[in-house]
C-alpha cells in the first residue's frame, strides 16, 4: 500500500488514490473499479463509505492541513 495517497479535500471527502482494497468490518471487499475513490467524512452520505456529495448541502467544514 506504499503507493496509496489519502488526501482530505477542503470541506469535502477523503480522496484515496492508488491501487487499493477497501474492506468492510466483516472482512468483505467493496468493489472498487478505479484507482481513485472518495470516502465520506461528513457522515451524511447515503452511499457510505463513499462520498455522494452530501457534504455540500449539510454544511460540513474541515480545512485539514498537515503541519
Amino acid at each position: 500500500m506504499a503507493d496509496v495517497t489519502i488526501t482530505p479535500r477542503k470541506n469535502g471527502p477523503y480522496m484515496v488514490q492508488g491501487p487499493l482494497k477497501l474492506i468492510d468490518p466483516a472482512g468483505n471487499e467493496f468493489t472498487v473499479e478505479e484507482d481513485i475513490i472518495f470516502l465520506c467524512r461528513c457522515g451524511e452520505s447515503e452511499n457510505k463509505p463513499f462520498c455522494d456529495g452530501a457534504h455540500r448541502s449539510c454544511g460540513f467544514e474541515a480545512d485539514t492541513t498537515a503541519g
